[in-house]
């Protein structure tokens, strides 16, 4: 692409000049060259033609000398717009004027046509690299762009409304999801299963940002649509391994506690795929970590068998699930929060309501990490049976 050039001049016979001079370029297509006799036909030109390259201006010309047109186009704000200044040799106060308001390099007159040459190609590698620099940013906001919608995009899938099903009365639910990027590998889903069960899921992907989000939609689906189908836990989780086992791409795989709740007997039939130990949080304030499954993660080995346990809640317990995000977030000494500290504070919450419980962990990490960068997806979800 050709270096658009405007030379600002009140002498015509530059004009002749510089064509001559420059002519093999001018032929090649290197260079164009465009002509204006003083400031305000210079200006005039740039509104009708924004995407000059290089202003060649001589200082003092009428009607608008070089200076009052440098600021003109100081205030376009175009960093990728060269001006180089024209002067009469010896005039070095508006020579050193020019270059404190922002000129990229001078020439006196009679101009060296060679040193003009050398200073216009000197000028065209800036331009070229800030017009590279101001591509990638425009790429850039692009990207982001595209991420805030990934972003609103994920945030829809999960679902959002609390109480989920208030016309059921014997349990409550609350769930929340914190990205440590725009969009993340963690989520949480709950469904309702004919008319006497409760399926719920937490679930956290390998690795983070776009990729993580997207085996995270695939997850979120695969177990939800097989769960709806399936009365067991462990075939469940069974059945979406071997599909998720066909869609990981780059050993990604993710790990699932999925239980089934019977919402009138309190009885949890739930799997582990390698996820973090809920914690049963008692009525009478005793708290303990959900015994495992001892099954694999979800999308690593095919054909592999899981296994499933039960519990009872009883009126007034509370089942509190979580990701690592939580156990592993790191304040600024590189101290975890920890699964000790998590049981601890979940003693003080005997109780309380699903929410409450949620908001008041999710607090107290905060506090824990206050300082630190969030380096991983938070995601927490909290069933209280009421029997």
């Amino acid at each position: 692409m050709a270096i658009k050039i405007l030379s600002v001049d009140d002498e015509l016979d530059l004009e002749i000049l510089l064509t001559q001079y420059f002519r093999r370029k001018i032929k090649k297509g290197e260079y164009e060259f465009h002509f204006a006799h003083n400031g305000l036909e210079a200006l005039q030109m740039m509104l009708a033609m924004p995407d000059f390259d290089v202003i060649l201006s001589d200082i003092n010309m009428p009607e608008m000398d070089g200076l009052t047109l440098l600021t003109k186009i100081n205030e376009m704000r175009n960093p990728a717009l060269k001006c180089i200044m024209v002067s009469a040799y010896g005039d070095m106060e508006n020579i050193r004027s020019a270059m404190n308001q922002g000129a990229f390099d001078f020439t006196t007159k009679p101009i060296n046509l060679e040193d003009l040459e050398r200073t216009i190609e000197k000028a065209a590698e800036q331009i070229a690299f800030i017009k590279q620099a101001q591509k990638e940013h425009t790429q850039l906001e692009s990207i982001q762009n595209d991420l805030h919608v990934a972003q609103e995009i994920q945030q829809t899938i999960l679902p959002k409304t609390f109480p989920p099903f208030p016309e059921l009365q014997s349990f409550d639910l609350y769930a929340y999801m914190n990205a440590a990027k725009y969009v993340g590998g963690d989520f949480y889903d709950f469904f309702r299963i004919g008319h006497d069960r409760l399926g719920f899921v937490i679930a956290d992907v390998s690795g983070k940002g776009v990729p993580a989000a997207i085996f995270m939609a695939i997850s979120r689906t695969v177990i939800r649509a097989i769960a709806l189908t399936e009365n067991s836990a462990s075939m469940c989780m069974q059945r979406s391994n071997n599909i998720l086992c066909q869609e990981s791409v780059n050993d990604m795989f993710v790990t699932v506690f999925y239980g089934i709740l019977n919402i009138h007997t309190g009885v949890v039939t739930y799997c582990n795929a390698g996820h973090n130990p809920p914690v049963l949080m008692k009525k009478d304030g005793s708290v303990s970590k959900v015994p495992a499954t001892g099954d694999m993660i979800l999308g690593a080995i095919n054909d592999a068998a899981y296994h499933e346990k039960e519990l009872k809640l009883s009126p007034g317990d509370n089942l509190f699930l979580y990701t690592d995000g939580v156990t592993e977030a790191m304040n600024e000494k590189h101290e975890l929060y920890s699964e000790q500290r998590l049981l601890e504070n979940c003693r003080t919450l005997a109780g309380k309501s699903p929410k409450e419980v949620v908001e008041k962990i999710t607090e107290t990490v905060g506090e824990f990490v206050v300082g630190a960068v969030q380096s991983d997806d938070i995601t927490l979800l909290s069933i209280s049976y009421k029997g």
